[in-house]
């Protein structure tokens, strides 16, 4: 089974989201900011990252940035999900290492068709 972190400081929308990867058999970890996400990352590399942008203490571009220099860290691919919606940001996003970019609010479908797209389904 693959595993995704699901990174967002919102305890919806990690429950929403967990709702539905765990639909598509994805086994499911947890973290609120990127800090946490980080020290998770550290233990065992997820095969996939739902991540939000803007988070407290440490954002999702700066995770970005971390994960991608940890050993292993360009394996996972990394979803950016989140309200931020101009070319700016996704430019950003993709620069930084981000496979994809999904707006919120989501649903089953564009996550199905996003991880997808990334070759995890």
């Amino acid at each position: 089974m693959k595993t995704c972190l699901v990174v967002d400081d919102s305890s919806v929308i990690r429950k929403v989201a967990r709702r539905i990867l765990e639909g598509l058999d994805f086994q499911i970890m947890e973290a609120e900011n990127g800090e946490e996400a980080i020290e998770t990352c550290k233990r065992q590399l997820p095969d996939a990252i739902l991540l939000d942008w803007n988070m407290p203490k440490m954002d999702g571009y700066d995770f970005l940035r971390v994960l991608r220099r940890l050993p292993g860290g360009d394996g996972p691919k990394v979803v950016f999900c989140t309200t931020e919606n101009d070319v700016a940001h996704i430019a950003r996003a993709l620069h930084a290492g981000a496979n994809e970019y999904i707006m919120k609010p989501f649903d089953k479908d564009i996550v199905q068709a996003k991880f997808e797209e990334v070759g995890l389904i």
